[in-house]
């Protein structure tokens, strides 16, 4: 079932915000909330198509986050490294096409997240029904530092003159070049927090008490009919 006026943002962007908080609550380790957070991620995957979305952009791991304590940092790493196996098996994923991206500093990780990574994006990188970009060791700040790094390179190696960078240039030398009609934040933080600070520019908003573990199909489908109501005039 999709939304009623049946008008689906292609891309959609999502703050996964709200495991640990969510783990306390029902009495475990703080980290043990991010397993419920990275089984709410699978569905979401099954939803996304059937509602018709064909770009998806979840923010799951910011740089910020290398600053966790030892034991939720190692316990995040082995539970990536869970996950993208699972994900590479996933048969969803070759039937339906699906691409699947990380994007930010993710030479950050150990050796062995960064194959895994490496090995998705390698076998997935020709599929074009589906996009699933994973922000991971991801800044929106750090991504513009990075693009202009990049840029600054060319020019140095006299490969781009100045007076040719613009919004597209600067946009192509970007992790991500896309920009989502939507971005949905659970947790009920009202912040940005660093994410996709150039991509966001005319994105819609929308914050929710929800945490992320609580997610639901038809919170997704309450956020497409509250985007449809909004009237999108790009700043005109």
């Amino acid at each position: 079932m999709k939304p009623s006026n049946n008008m689906v943002p292609r891309h959609v962007g999502i703050i996964l915000d709200g495991n640990r908080r969510f783990s306390k609550r029902i009495m475990l380790k703080p980290w043990k909330g991010h397993e419920w957070g990275a089984d709410k991620v699978e569905k979401l995957m099954t939803w996304c198509r059937e509602l018709g979305i064909k770009e998806l952009t979840l923010y799951c791991f910011s740089t910020q986050n290398f600053n966790r304590p030892k034991q939720e940092f190692d316990f995040l790493m082995k539970l990536f490294i869970e996950s993208f196996d699972k994900l590479e098996k996933d048969k969803r994923v070759d039937e339906n096409k699906i691409r699947i991206n990380f994007i930010g500093r993710i030479y950050m990780f150990p050796k062995e997240v960064q194959q895994k990574m490496n090995r998705i994006m390698e076998k997935t990188k020709d599929y074009g029904n589906y996009t699933i970009n994973f922000a991971m060791a991801y800044g929106g700040r750090e991504e513009v530092l990075d693009a202009t790094a990049k840029i600054a390179k060319q020019v140095k190696e006299g490969k781009l003159n100045v007076e040719d960078i613009n919004e597209e240039t600067f946009s192509k030398n970007l992790y991500m070049s896309d920009e989502p009609e939507l971005i949905i934040r659970t947790g009920g933080e009202k912040r940005t927090s660093n994410f996709l600070i150039w991509q966001s520019n005319y994105s819609e908003w929308i914050f929710l008490e929800k945490l992320w573990p609580e997610f639901d199909k038809e919170d997704l489908m309450e956020c497409i009919e509250e985007y449809n109501q909004r009237d999108r005039r790009h700043g005109e």
